[in-house]
């Protein structure tokens, strides 16, 4: 069954940095569930993996416009540290998360003072080309509830 809108898919990934780093991978836990077509991921990993199929396993390059976007110079934020979430004590360049009116959020740490830290709001990722070993562990339809959420339930996606 080739990859299509409304089809959950379970993949295994490493993402690569320009250096040839690994900065993420979900190797040795749950494979990541997302819904295709719906933009639960980034769209250059998305295009990639239309029309491919169980099994599969393959490479693809991504740039910044198709991943996490450009850096935006001025994202640095004041923020009270009692926001940050993930740590009880914050280093710089320690990624935090905080709850946005968006939903949750990572921020890297840049300073970190008594009461107040400067965190900047760039995705860790932004304005990296990033490179991901993808395996396809499963292709299937979604239940009419995952499409009307617009994502994957159980295992690897939302519970």
């Amino acid at each position: 069954m080739p990859i299509e809108k409304n089809q959950v898919v379970l993949f295994h990934y490493n993402v690569c940095d320009e250096q040839g780093n690994v900065v993420e991978s979900s190797r040795g836990g749950e494979p990541n569930a997302y819904l295709h077509g719906h933009g639960g991921i980034i769209r250059g990993l998305e295009e990639a993996l239309e029309g491919r199929e169980a099994g599969d396993t393959f490479s693809v390059t991504v740039t910044p416009d198709k991943a996490y976007g450009p850096r935006k110079a001025d994202a640095v934020q004041r923020v009270p540290v009692k926001h940050l979430m993930g740590a009880k004590r914050w280093k710089p360049g320690m990624i935090a998360q905080v709850k946005t009116e968006q939903g949750p959020r990572h921020v890297s740490v840049v300073k970190v003072g008594l009461k107040f830290a400067d965190v900047d709001t760039n995705h860790p990722m932004a304005g990296k080309t990033l490179t991901f070993d993808v395996e396809i562990i499963e292709v299937r339809a979604a239940d009419p509830e995952e499409i009307s959420h617009g994502h994957a339930h159980g295992p690897g996606g939302h519970h």
